[in-house]
């Protein structure tokens, strides 16, 4: 029997990678970063990141081999899948789908002060980021980003520190598991 496979989405500087990499600590489970294979991609291919963003506007092998791997691994199971896509992409697989939120000028500060730049030098990333993976994900998926009906939790980052962020995602789970504990 396949276990619990959460996906966790959102917008660069949410907190996605921070919450997907707690739940899989929490619960003992597996972390697979989309990210971290999309940026592994761009280094090995020589391309810097930014213009391997714009490669993958126009090549969709590069997203299909991120998203069939984050299939693959959901569907092993004991794993979270931290991605823009994921909660999409595995909408048949995870049995969770969350999506942290907050808004722009928040997420370029959080950005700013991780990759120690600019908040306007972050900003802008983020803006090039969001308008890359949004095109990618309309014209190849037919998704839109900005619905995040899909998901089963959707968590606005803004207002509580990660503590309480942490808190409020661990209910939710906790809430889950004892529904369903077969999964657990």
């Amino acid at each position: 029997m396949r276990k619990i496979a959460i996906a966790v989405s959102g917008k660069p500087g949410s907190g996605k990678t921070t919450y997907a990499r707690f739940i899989a600590k929490e619960y003992n489970l597996r972390y697979v970063s989309n990210g971290m294979l999309f940026r592994k991609l761009a280094k090995e291919r020589g391309i810097p990141f930014e213009e391997f963003h714009k490669l993958a506007e126009k090549d969709p092998t590069i997203d299909r081999l991120i998203d069939s791997r984050a299939i693959a691994e959901a569907e092993k199971g004991n794993v979270v899948v931290d991605g823009h896509l994921s909660v999409w992409v595995l909408k048949d697989v995870a049995h969770l789908k969350i999506i942290c939120n907050a808004p722009l000028d928040v997420r370029a500060r959080r950005v700013a002060s991780r990759d120690g730049i600019t908040f306007e030098e972050a900003k802008r990333e983020i803006l090039l980021r969001e308008k890359s993976n949004f095109e990618r994900a309309s014209r190849y998926y037919n998704i839109n980003l900005n619905d995040f009906s899909i998901a089963d939790l959707v968590i606005t980052t803004e207002k509580l520190d990660i503590t309480g962020v942490k808190k409020v995602i661990k209910a939710f789970i906790d809430e889950f598991k004892r529904l369903n504990l077969e999964l657990f």
